[in-house]
């Protein structure tokens, strides 16, 4: 089984996938005053296909209900987890254009 983390990188607006201590993907955000922007979601090739995209996801979602803050859902792939997994819906609400 692998040794799978994500951290926050605030700095960065960026969640961090590491898989057996190894970067394998990221998802971006941009923060607002009263919402974080949810924009890019990047899980590397040599790792598609484990289910880290959703690890990562959900990883990033519970962070921003524990911050109190509230998401959008920019990117395509927040968007679709989202609609799959309604446990988040009032975190998160998925931006008119997707």
């Amino acid at each position: 089984m692998a040794d799978v983390t994500v951290t926050h990188s605030p700095e960065r607006e960026r969640y961090v996938l590491t898989v057996d201590g190894e970067q394998a993907g990221y998802l971006d955000y941009v923060d607002e005053i009263d919402v974080r922007l949810l924009t890019h979601t990047v899980v590397h090739e040599t790792h598609a296909g484990n289910g880290y995209a959703a690890v990562l996801t959900r990883a990033a979602l519970d962070d921003v209900r524990d911050s109190g803050k509230k998401a959008r859902a920019v990117c395509s792939y927040v968007a679709k987890y989202v609609v799959k997994h309604p446990e988040y819906a009032d975190v998160v609400e998925v931006a008119a254009d997707r």
